[in-house]
């Protein structure tokens, strides 16, 4: 019997959950999810990858199916701080919703073209998952009625306002409460609106935010301390010139088979990048200055095993699809205790063991000793002199990338490409690594001994009758 029978959820859903093998609820889901369903307004402070999504997905997605289309859509909005997250968000809804017949998901999220987004929007979707800037744009454009939003969720929240998004938040809420009250006085809908808001950390900014716009909001705190103790952290004292040497020598150390990197600013992140690239590591990286099209591919290389070591700004830390990561590397550490605690918390992830280093020269002693005070157990300090690269010790990933120009809307499905692969192309299924299929383009991760022949067979030979373009992502 399913842990998530006794919440009473529309059949879609439990059969949804079924084929997705959740069978029973995170810590944070169990916490929460009565009054989620309840319709109460809920604010939960529990840490990334606690199974945030999936509770408040099953809260808007149930009331949506028991709705019927009686309601003007959306029905649903979900704020994010990124644009990776939006897109992480969308696809796990799209799938729980998957048996609900007519339900539309769509991702409005900035850094790409605006156009299909408004083209999409032409048939209004039941919920709406975006970034505060692009949502409110195309709410004050008038393309986006907020007249039928019932319930409204903050993922991240602590990340939004981090990044600057007070007032696309505060205009955004304020709008749909201005709605909700001319609704009222019209008679048009007396319903309440439930907002739920999520987050990591639960400061004196997001207390705030839950008094201004929740209604008797129950407050949930699940502390982290158990992942915490998965966490095996230390810290090497370098001098600033020696960081990527430190790097490199701590990646042939650890031998780990994925490792974040993450750096305070954009040059860092291409500086060191470059450099582990001339090393001999397969590396990739995420920062700000990069098209929606790179960061997407860097991710997608780094999640299915195509490339081993991700560098990245803190925008990696939270909102991206990455599941566990053996190693953490802090190349500078953070100004602030809850960025450190988001950038490790990537690793020792689902009961898994991690390893988190922070690199420091003297100044940044003083913040780690200032972390330490705040901390059960401390960060220990070691000598860099130890560390050694050893060109000879560097792992590779066992894949590489092939991007196909065919997804979802072109009706390709994973078992579509597996098939092709093993069967046209003559591939053994243990060269197949994971395949993603997005909307319009799919990856699959492959052996590199059997990357030529596969590209070979797309140039060659047809997928359920039509040709798809492949080529090999560097």
């Amino acid at each position: 019997m399913s842990g998530f029978d006794k919440y009473n959820l529309n059949a879609a859903l439990i059969s949804a959950l079924d084929k997705l093998k959740f069978s029973q609820p995170t810590q944070t889901q169990s916490a929460c999810l009565d009054k989620v369903l309840s319709g109460e307004d809920v604010a939960v402070e529990a840490k990334t990858g606690s199974g945030k999504t999936l509770a408040f997905g099953l809260g808007i997605l149930n009331k949506l199916a028991a709705a019927e289309n009686e309601t003007a859509h959306p029905h649903s909005l979900v704020l994010c701080p990124t644009r990776e997250l939006a897109e992480q968000v969308n696809y796990q809804l799209q799938l729980l919703a998957r048996d609900i017949p007519n339900t539309k998901i769509l991702a409005l999220f900035g850094g790409v073209a605006l156009a299909p987004q408004l083209a999409s929007l032409r048939h209004a979707p039941a919920v709406v998952v975006g970034t505060p800037g692009r949502v409110m744009d195309i709410v004050s454009q008038g393309r986006l009625s907020l007249g039928g939003v019932r319930t409204m969720v903050l993922d991240e929240a602590d990340r939004m306002l981090d990044m600057g998004f007070s007032d696309q938040v505060d205009w955004i809420l304020n709008a749909l409460h201005d709605q909700l009250r001319q609704n009222s006085v019209t008679q048009q809908s007396a319903d309440r609106l439930q907002t739920l808001l999520f987050s990591a950390t639960f400061g004196g900014k997001i207390e705030a935010l839950s008094k201004r716009y929740q209604h008797q909001a129950s407050i949930i705190r699940l502390g982290d301390d158990a992942a915490r103790l998965n966490i095996t952290q230390v810290a090497y004292k370098v001098p600033s010139d020696k960081r990527a040497y430190a790097v490199a020598a701590i990646l042939t150390e650890k031998q780990s088979e994925s490792a974040i990197v993450f750096c305070q600013t954009k040059v860092e992140v291409v500086e060191l990048s470059e450099q582990l690239k001339l090393d001999g590591f397969s590396v990739v990286q995420v920062q700000g200055d990069m098209e929606q099209f790179e960061r997407s591919n860097a991710v997608n290389l780094f999640s299915t095993n195509c490339a081993n070591v991700l560098v990245a700004t803190d925008v990696a830390s939270r909102g991206l699809d990455i599941a566990q990561v053996d190693l953490v590397i802090n190349y500078r550490i953070s100004d602030d205790l809850d960025i450190h605690t988001h950038r490790i918390g990537r690793t020792g992830r689902a009961g898994e063991k991690g390893h988190a280093v922070t690199l420091i020269d003297d100044e940044d002693e003083i913040k780690l000793i200032a972390f330490n005070a705040k901390l059960n157990e401390d960060i220990p300090i070691k000598g860099g002199q130890s560390l050694r690269f050893h060109a000879n010790r560097i792992k590779l990933p066992q894949y590489v990338g092939i991007q196909l120009d065919a997804g979802k809307k072109q009706k390709v499905s994973k078992g579509d490409i597996l098939g092709a692969i093993t069967k046209l192309a003559k591939v053994p299924a243990k060269d197949i690594g994971k395949i993603q299929v997005g909307p319009q383009k799919a990856l699959v991760a492959v052996k590199l001994r059997s990357a030529k022949r596969i590209l070979a067979m797309f140039r060659e030979e047809k997928v359920k009758g039509k040709r798809i373009r492949a080529r090999k992502l560097s």
